[in-house]
């Protein structure tokens, strides 16, 4: 079981006013992209996208982001990271 806090998501795109918005998950967090989605586009009004790729830590940002003019990525682990 994972504890996503989706609140903390919500207040970080609003505070950066970020309009698209790219959620990065490991495989075991994808089965919940649904719901971080449903609520994070309810919550800001802004655009998610999912990256469905390989996510091997918080270094692996996708060079591809950079093509679909990203405001802001948030990447979600298995671990905490402070």
């Amino acid at each position: 079981m994972y504890e996503l806090d989706l609140e903390s998501a919500k207040k970080i795109i609003k505070k950066n006013n970020s309009k698209r918005v790219l959620i990065q998950l490991p495989d075991g967090l994808k089965p919940k992209a649904e719901e971080i989605n449903d609520f994070l586009k309810k919550e800001t009004g802004s655009e998610i996208l999912i990256w469905l790729g390989s996510n091997f830590g918080s270094c692996d940002v996708p060079s591809q982001a950079k093509d679909l003019e990203i405001d802001l990525v948030i990447q979600w682990g298995h671990n905490k990271w402070v």
